[in-house]
């Protein structure tokens, strides 16, 4: 994979910011400040992540990531001025990988950028050349080489992390893991953010994997430690 960013950012000495510190540790990066010019760019070319503002002319970064995801699962960082919890959890229920807020230090930028493309990267090779492995349990089907989930024979689309949480609770079905072991499992110890992700996670895949999301059938709530598959 290339190491080409899209900067959406209406700002421009953040973006150029960004571009810069990006440009210095081997990044090459491509600036535009709208959302249809985002959509435009993000059509006409490959990129390893998206750094995706919020407050934008226009259309918000919210919908720019919403008609993304439809059509692609690369990361994307949201980088807003909007720091309440219900922007970051909002950013996160679309399929945001990450939510950076200004100010920020241009070296924990890179190192997020960073951090995201290679996990894709690692995650985006496994399978290859392999016979594809299968997690059937009622309803739902996880072929998990080609990370593709099915309910009803009818495919449903899940961002990396997603896929990622749903793969491990269904491969340790009937344990409970807490939210610090999930979210150490998944995004990792080094990670940077909090464990609040996890539930939003969670409840992001109800919403697409299961008939009744208030009265889960696959992935239950086990009140006060954590979260456990049932089989």
């Amino acid at each position: 994979m290339n190491n080409k960013i899209l900067i959406v950012e209406d700002e421009k000495n953040i973006a150029e910011l960004e571009r810069d510190y990006l440009a210095a540790n081997g990044y090459e990066s491509d600036i535009c400040n709208d959302s249809v010019s985002a959509l435009s760019y993000f059509n006409e070319n490959n990129y390893s992540l998206i750094l995706l503002d919020v407050m934008l002319p226009g259309v918000d970064g919210f919908e720019v990531c919403k008609q993304i995801r439809k059509k692609s699962d690369i990361p994307i960082l949201f980088v807003s001025a909007k720091k309440e919890d219900i922007d970051k959890i909002r950013g996160l229920w679309l399929g945001a990988d990450d939510y950076i807020v200004k100010p920020f230090s241009p070296s924990e930028l890179v190192a997020r950028v960073h951090a995201h493309i290679a996990r894709y990267e690692r995650l985006t090779a496994k399978g290859e050349g392999k016979e594809h492995e299968q997690i059937s349990i009622g309803h739902l089907n996880i072929d998990i080489n080609a990370r593709r989930v099915f309910i009803n024979k009818s495919e449903v689309t899940l961002t990396n992390k997603e896929f990622d949480l749903l793969l491990f609770l269904s491969s340790n079905p009937n344990i409970v893991f807490s939210k610090d072991d999930l979210f150490n499992k998944i995004w990792g110890f080094d990670a940077l953010g909090e464990t609040s992700t996890v539930t939003v996670h969670i409840n992001r895949i109800r919403d697409k994997i299961e008939e009744d999301s208030s009265n889960p059938q696959y992935i239950e709530t086990v009140w006060g430690v954590g979260y456990r598959f049932k089989v």
